[in-house]
């Protein structure tokens, strides 16, 4: 344990030195590429520690452990051109020759940026897609721009965003729809652009959010149910092409700006009931019917604006106003009938606009009556109409149904009467291994193998041993691969001319045919593409004998080119693979485990992760065999019980241990895994505790160049490499609650790949200019 923590704290004192003058070099870049603002005029003659720079109205730089973590620059550059066009306009943006992607590229090696706003500097150009390589930033501010095309769906996969505002610039396409990923996100905020489309669904699923202002673009369509937006304080999409009847809103908003879109129908009564709301737009609309009464008597209502829309009826004779209450406006409807007493100008108290309706006052200009009475007749039409339309609707329903039925008990009853036969033969040919017919028909592993059998995948292919026989030439030495843990393997040749992989395993007596081919079935169907498929197997030997052993032999497809150990050794130096290589080999193991836990019900666990169980393709595509051996090579006395005992019992209290050790197991196992592609043939004959006791050598240059394959050292990036080496420790920690989940394995393993491929783009980019 010591080991661990002197190794993370090394880490620390390596990665800080030198720091400083890099993070300063980089700002100075920044301000080469925006062509120097007078806001960074005070880096010319600036000597002393930038972190300690006093934070000033136009410009703040904050530092954490000598890393810049706060950027922020407000220029003068507004962006107010009508018919920008996407090419530099002289004085307004930067010249002709600024490269947006530089900037980009540039800032994301600030890696522990966490605030960046760029304000009115003249930017100009399409945000590029690397954006989302500033994984840390948790506050983006682009406003007041001339930034266009689309928004990057890859800003999705910035997943620590709080907050992202892109206002007046000239985005132009359609809002990603991929935003969902964005779990920590509060404030979006795209004012004053030009994007169109539909209002992107996935918002809706973004549950943190508090604020979001979409107005002034072209978006248009429904607006969706916005209930599940729980934490949504302030809406603002006004001056948009919205034309859908109003959504139902979240019951703790206080702020809804809809006005100036296409809205129509009756305004919903659920609004009445926004105990929280405090302003309320919704003028310039099609709204039609009368205004539901609670509107007025909100309990923190103080703005309402219902003006020009097609309202009509009359407002209840005593109408209850909100105490807050301080401005109405009902204008230019066709509103009919006495003005509401709480609605009258004779109190300071209260702005209230009426003018241009059918209201029987002599205050405020008001229509003659013919001009409302249309669209007051026209509602009591329309209302007859939909109530007549209802009832033919749902006679008709109910005759459908009522004939659905019909159809549906005679089709049934023969098909019950075959599916009792079955069942009861099914339960005669299988006597009882301890289980009862209603655990295991409720089982959550049988529903799983049903529904895994019904997506087309075929069926565990039942193999003769003639037919392995032949295909091994009788098991002949010159076919024999290498024998592990799990038994002997061979390479074979079916007869339609397809190679295969045959694992010879050794079971205990206690199986019954049915059990195992249960077991089997069960791996047979976890299709991945990083998972070595099992073809089909095997059963020799008197299985159901009670002296003896019988074996089990595996069919899994066969992969060429060796395992990812042999990939790893000197020994074999034209194969030997790079970081990059190595990055994307951990990357597909990851994902083959991870969905091994995840991504079926029961998960798979303790699947003996090592290098020489990862076998790589003809395309060096990773992919894990010897998977899921724990499901046949259970102890004996858990067997008696049978397979479907043993699944149904992780429903019990002994299920979440259970699961949470073996699943440290393979976290744990996949850290020397990652062990094993840092230091590669070190590992050969060494151990566990001699790679424990060298991890503290990661921590310093010398250590690093002593322990580190040099394939891996000359190949990397220092970033990417530490990030790698700060997850390994994590893995195997000798604490098993704090070993990381391979979500998290996964995630990192992932961004040091990513910050790997910039490094690599950088420096071909510097080679070439």
């Amino acid at each position: 344990m010591g080991y661990f923590y002197l190794f993370l704290l090394v880490l620390f004192s390596w990665s800080c030195h030198g720091l400083q003058t890099y993070q300063t070099q980089l700002l100075l870049q920044i301000r080469k590429h925006l062509e120097y603002p007078s806001q960074l005029q005070i880096l010319d003659n600036y000597n002393g520690d930038l972190c300690n720079l006093s934070a000033m109205s136009n410009l703040t730089i904050s530092c954490q452990d000598n890393f810049v973590t706060e950027f922020k620059i407000r220029g003068d550059k507004v962006a107010n051109v009508s018919d920008f066009n996407g090419y530099a306009i002289p004085s307004k943006t930067l010249s002709k020759t600024f490269s947006i992607d530089s900037l980009v590229t540039t800032l994301t090696r600030l890696t522990s940026l966490k605030v960046l706003s760029l304000v009115s500097l003249g930017i100009w150009g399409p945000l590029p897609d690397k954006i989302h390589r500033l994984y840390s930033l948790e506050l983006l501010d682009l406003s007041s721009n001339f930034m266009f095309g689309s928004i990057p769906p890859q800003i999705s996969r910035m997943v620590k965003l709080q907050t992202i505002t892109l206002d007046g610039n000239y985005f132009n396409d359609t809002i990603p729809n991929t935003l969902d990923s964005l779990s920590n996100l509060s404030v979006l905020s795209f004012r004053g652009n030009r994007l169109k489309g539909q209002f992107p669904s996935s918002i809706c699923r973004i549950s943190s959010l508090t604020d979001v202002a979409i107005c002034h673009n072209k978006l248009s369509g429904k607006l969706p149910d916005l209930s599940s937006l729980t934490r949504l304080r302030v809406l603002d999409v006004r001056e948009n092409r919205f034309d859908s009847e109003l959504p139902v809103m979240p019951q703790g908003l206080v702020t809804a700006l809809l006005a100036k879109n296409l809205f129509s129908g009756e305004i919903p009564a659920q609004f009445g009931v926004l105990s929280h709301l405090q302003h309320l737009d919704l003028s310039f609309n099609q709204l039609t019917g009368t205004p539901p009464s609670a509107l007025f008597d909100l309990l923190s209502i103080s703005y309402l604006n219902l003006a020009s829309n097609e309202l009509s009826g009359s407002l209840p004779e005593h109408l209850l106003c909100g105490s807050k209450l301080g401005f109405v406006d009902i204008s230019n409807n066709k509103l009919i009938g006495d003005l509401p007493s709480c609605l009258d100008n004779k109190s300071d108290k209260r702005v209230v606009k009426y003018g241009g309706n059918c209201l029987s006052t002599d205050g405020q200009q008001q229509h003659q009556g013919l001009y409302c009475k249309e669209a007051n007749t026209r509602r009591s039409g329309r209302k007859i109409a939909v109530l007549v339309a209802i009832i033919v609707v749902s006679v008709l329903l109910l005759m459908l149904l009522a004939f659905g039925i019909l159809i549906l008990f005679q089709r049934c009853r023969p098909r019950r009467t075959f599916e009792t036969h079955i069942r009861q033969k099914v339960v005669q040919d299988n006597p009882t291994t301890g289980v009862s017919s209603e655990v295991l028909a409720n089982a959550r592993f049988i529903s799983e193998v049903a529904k895994l059998g019904t997506q087309g995948t075929p069926i565990c292919r039942l193999f003769s041993m003639e037919e392995l026989e032949e295909a091994t030439n009788n098991f002949d030495s010159s076919m024999f691969m290498g024998e592990g843990f799990t038994g002997k393997l061979y390479k074979g040749r079916l007869e339609n001319g397809t190679y295969v992989a045959i694992r010879s395993l050794t079971l205990q007596k206690k199986y019954s045919i049915q059990n195992l081919k249960v077991r089997l079935d069960f791996l047979s169907k976890l299709h991945h593409p990083h998972l070595v498929g099992l073809l089909g197997h095997c059963i020799a030997g008197g299985v159901q004998d009670d002296s003896g052993a019988s074996k089990v032999f595996l069919i899994y497809d066969y992969v060429p080119n060796g395992n990812y150990r042999m990939h790893l050794s000197e020994t074999c130096p034209e194969k030997v693979l790079k970081w990059s290589d190595r990055l994307a080999i951990l990357i597909d193991v990851a994902k083959a485990v991870h969905f091994l836990h995840t991504g079926v019900i029961p998960g798979v666990y303790n699947n003996r992760l090592k290098t020489n169980n990862i076998l790589l393709d003809e395309h060096r595509l990773a992919k894990l065999s010897d998977y899921g051996m724990f499901i046949i090579m259970e102890e004996n006395e858990k067997l008696e019980a049978g397979f479907l005992a043993i699944y149904v019992q992780l429903v019990t209290c002994k299920r979440y241990h259970c699961q949470r050790k073996t699943l440290e197991d393979d976290v744990y196992n996949f850290g020397f895994i990652l062990l094993e592609s840092l230091v590669g043939p070190i590992v050969s004959g060494k151990g566990e505790t001699f790679l424990l006791n060298e991890m503290v050598s990661f921590g310093s240059q010398d250590g690093r160049k002593r322990i580190v394959d040099p394939t891996v050292l000359t190949t990397c990036s220092q970033e990417s490499l530490s990030i790698v080496v700060s997850i390994t420790g994590k893995c195997i920690c000798p604490e098993p609650s704090s070993r990381p989940s391979f979500e998290d394995v996964l995630w990192n393993l992932q961004y040091a790949a990513q910050v790997q491929a910039a490094a690599d783009a950088d420096q071909k980019s510097d080679s070439t200019s």
